[in-house]
């Protein structure tokens, strides 16, 4: 048996046995979610933006790291940066002003 199925039959045990237990409801982290949720169903108008391919590439590849579909995180990049709340990483070699161009095989 490898050690995740292992871990899960551990995990499943200790549950049955009731060794789990709610954690106690924080009215200001549920706020906090609600109001997360509602400003992330509010979209409300549609947006048609060209950008260069190597661009949307990277966008596609960073939000599959992220495990989101690449409109969510450009919508959040851009949330972010209007309410001031974007804070740029630290210099990288990609964004030290100098970009390699691709080449289309």
């Amino acid at each position: 048996m490898d050690k995740e199925s292992k871990l899960e039959e551990e995990i499943l045990a200790s549950f049955e046995r009731g060794e789990w237990q709610p954690a106690p409801k924080n009215k200001s982290e549920i706020a906090r979610y609600a109001a997360m949720a509602s400003a992330s169903l509010a979209k409300n108008k549609r947006v048609n933006i060209r950008i260069s391919s190597c661009d949307l590439d990277d966008l596609q590849a960073k939000a599959a790291e992220e495990a989101i579909l690449y409109q969510t995180l450009m919508a959040s990049v851009l949330h972010k940066y209007v309410t001031g709340r974007l804070i740029e990483p630290s210099l990288t070699p990609r964004s030290s002003g100098t970009r390699q161009k691709r080449r289309v095989p």
